[in-house]
C-alpha cells in the first residue's frame, strides 16, 4: 500500500513518526511537513499572542518547548534526514488543500492519506485523492477530548484516561469512524509534553493494526456520537492543573525536545 505521511515536525510525535517511517519506509511515497509557525498561520508572533489571550500565559512554555525548541537545533530537520535517507519525497505543505499539496499527491499516487499530528484539515477533494481516503492517529479516546491539545484536557479530568485512536479523516475535526481504539495507562507524575510522546508511541502499533485491515480490506469503521470539540485551553483549565501539581513541562521534556533532532532518525 502506497502511503501518503502528513504530519507537523514537533516534540510530542517526533520519534513516534522517525520509528514509522522506519517500519513502512517502502510503502511511504510521500512526507507533507507542516511548519508549527507557517506564515499561512500568522507566523510566530500572531501565533503567541493568539495563545497568549486564549490561554493565558501557562500555556506557553508547553508550546514553546514542544514546538518552537525543536526547530532552533541548527542543520538539517530529523525528518529532513529521514526523508533523504529513505528517499522520500519532502513536500512542504503552506496549505494542504492547495495546488501545490494536490500536485504533490497526484505525482506519487498514494493509495491512503495517513494524519499522524498533523494541523490542517483535509477537504473531501483532497482526501479523494487517495483511492482509500484518509486516517488520522489521534492521542485520545474519541469521541472524547477532540481538538488540537488533547492531553491537557485528558490530564483536567479527575480521574485522567488516557488512550489512542484511528480514525477516518473528516472534513470536520476529529470526527471521522473509528478504526481502532485502545485505552494506554501511563505512570503518575508525567508532565503532559512526555504524556503526548508517549501517547504518540503507544499509537503505533494500533495504527500498524488498521493500515493492515485495510489493505486487506477488512477494516470496520464504528460510527462515534460527535461530542463537543476541545479547543485550546482556557486560562481557568490550566490554573486547575496547576493547583493539582499536574505540570506541563519540566527540564526532561526540554532536553527531550532538543535532543529529538540528534536521535529522531537513529
Amino acid at each position: 500500500m502506497r502511503i501518503a505521511l502528513f504530519t507537523l515536525e514537533a516534540a510530542p510525535s517526533a520519534e513516534a513518526v522517525a520509528r514509522f517511517l522506519r517500519r513502512h519506509a517502502d510503502e511511504v511515497v510521500l512526507i507533507g511537513r507542516s511548519a508549527a509557525f507557517r506564515p499561512g498561520a500568522g507566523g510566530p508572533l500572531r501565533q503567541g499572542w493568539r495563545h497568549l489571550r486564549r490561554s493565558g500565559p501557562r500555556l506557553l512554555p508547553f508550546l514553546w518547548a514542544n514546538y518552537a525548541l525543536p526547530g532552533l537545533r541548527p542543520g538539517p530537520t530529523p525528518l529532513a534526514r529521514i526523508a533523504a535517507a529513505q528517499g522520500i519525497p519532502l513536500h512542504a505543505v503552506r496549505d494542504v488543500n492547495g495546488p501545490e499539496t494536490a500536485a504533490a499527491l497526484r505525482a506519487a499516487r498514494p493509495d491512503l492519506i495517513l494524519s499522524l499530528h498533523f494541523d490542517q484539515i483535509f477537504a473531501p477533494g483532497t482526501l479523494a485523492l487517495a483511492p482509500l481516503g484518509g486516517i488520522n492517529l489521534h492521542p485520545s479516546l474519541l469521541p472524547r477530548h477532540r481538538g488540537p491539545v488533547p492531553v491537557l484536557w485528558a490530564m483536567a479530568e479527575p480521574e485522567p484516561r488516557f488512550g489512542v485512536t484511528v480514525h477516518r479523516l473528516a472534513p470536520r475535526i476529529d470526527a471521522g469512524g473509528i478504526l481502532g481504539q485502545r485505552a494506554v495507562t501511563l505512570p503518575p507524575g508525567l508532565t503532559a509534553s512526555a504524556a503526548a510522546r508517549a501517547l504518540h508511541l503507544a499509537g503505533l502499533p494500533l495504527l500498524d493494526e488498521a493500515l493492515a485491515a485495510l489493505a486487506a480490506g477488512t477494516a470496520e469503521e464504528q460510527p462515534a456520537p460527535l461530542l463537543p470539540y476541545c479547543p485550546f485551553p482556557p486560562p481557568a483549565l490550566l490554573r486547575g492543573l496547576a493547583a493539582r501539581g499536574r505540570r506541563l513541562v519540566g527540564l526532561a521534556d526540554l532536553a527531550a525536545a532538543w535532543q529529538r533532532g540528534a536521535t529522531a532518525s537513529g
